[in-house]
């Protein structure tokens, strides 16, 4: 943690703020006609399908009102899913079905809906209720993700993810997302949820934060969360990497989800992940940013294997 400090100190201590963040870095590296690669997440999705990267299975997508009369059709056969809007952010709009008991669905919260409950909230996701800028926007009904029993201990509800800022094609800081009951089952720090840090070159976890204080156990669990070895970490780091050639992007985060049986997932991709990760890690950014520069010296990035080991 690095507690209270002037700008001058926290300069030493190699933290970017956003000022730094976005012309530093976000900027220079990220030219503004790729956003829509990662700012849509159905473009994501067939983008990292065509270059192999593993995903959550898509189920159907709904584009027009009149298309919600689809929704029947679409989640037949299927007793779990998820259905997000393909412009949302935040987590905002996106609805975890577990199961069904009758003819009615059950919400990752236990509250149980009906299918015409689902279909105005896909009416709601198409008006643009949940995405970037108010446009109009599309609803995607996806695989959802079984996470693996690794975090179960440490986590309420939801599903935790890793995010992971990759520069230059290299992961250079990481850390995993643990709902909370305060951020309602969401890996959203901002929400309430927990980030830890991961010791990269490992995958072990490290101590976590909640609102911006150091905290050793989950706020609803009680359970340690450091020292808890993340399985497939190489594999996860590489399919981290490999979004760099995906979004054509030289800063970028990546989330990646462990799901029980088909192992690292990417859930989705961001062009101007948040700085909270260097309070996870309780270091800066700037000293990894800088080695990526250096070990470059005006090169093309070598292939993602190498710079995972790198």
């Amino acid at each position: 943690m690095f507690g209270i400090a002037s700008p001058w100190k926290l300069r030493e201590l190699g933290v970017i703020g956003i000022n730094a963040r976005n012309g530093d870095y976000v900027g220079p590296c990220n030219p503004r006609s790729l956003y829509p690669r990662v700012d849509d997440k159905l473009l994501t999705k067939q983008l990292a399908l065509a270059a192999g990267i593993a995903v959550p299975a898509l189920y159907g997508v709904i584009e027009t009102n009149h298309g919600v009369r689809r929704l029947p059709e679409l989640l037949a056969g299927h007793d779990d899913f998820v259905i997000k809007p393909a412009h949302g952010s935040g987590g905002e709009g996106i609805v975890v079905v577990e199961g069904r008991a009758g003819d009615f669905f059950r919400k990752a919260s236990g509250t149980l809906v009906s299918v015409e409950d689902l279909e105005h909230h896909v009416t709601g996701i198409l008006s643009g209720m949940y995405s970037l800028g108010g446009q109009p926007d599309h609803a995607m009904i996806e695989y959802r993700v079984r996470f693996d029993p690794l975090f179960e201990a440490i986590t309420y509800h939801g599903v935790p993810d890793i995010r992971t800022i990759v520069y230059r094609g290299y992961p250079v800081m990481a850390m995993v997302r643990l709902p909370t009951r305060q951020s309602g089952g969401k890996a959203n720090l901002h929400q309430g949820a927990v980030g830890a840090g991961i010791d990269l070159a490992t995958g072990q976890t490290l101590e976590g934060t909640w609102h911006d204080r150091r905290i050793g156990v989950h706020p609803d669990t009680g359970v340690s969360i450091a020292g808890r070895m993340i399985p497939d970490w190489e594999r996860l780091l590489l399919l981290a990497a490999s979004c760099h050639e995906l979004a054509g992007l030289g800063y970028l985060g990546v989330d990646v989800v462990l799901d029980a049986a088909q192992g690292p997932l990417m859930l989705e991709l961001n062009a101007r992940p948040g700085l909270g990760i260097q309070i996870a890690n309780g270091i800066g950014l700037r000293g990894n940013l800088e080695a990526v520069d250096r070990e470059l010296a005006g090169r093309a990035p070598p292939p993602a294997g190498e710079r995972v080991a790198f």
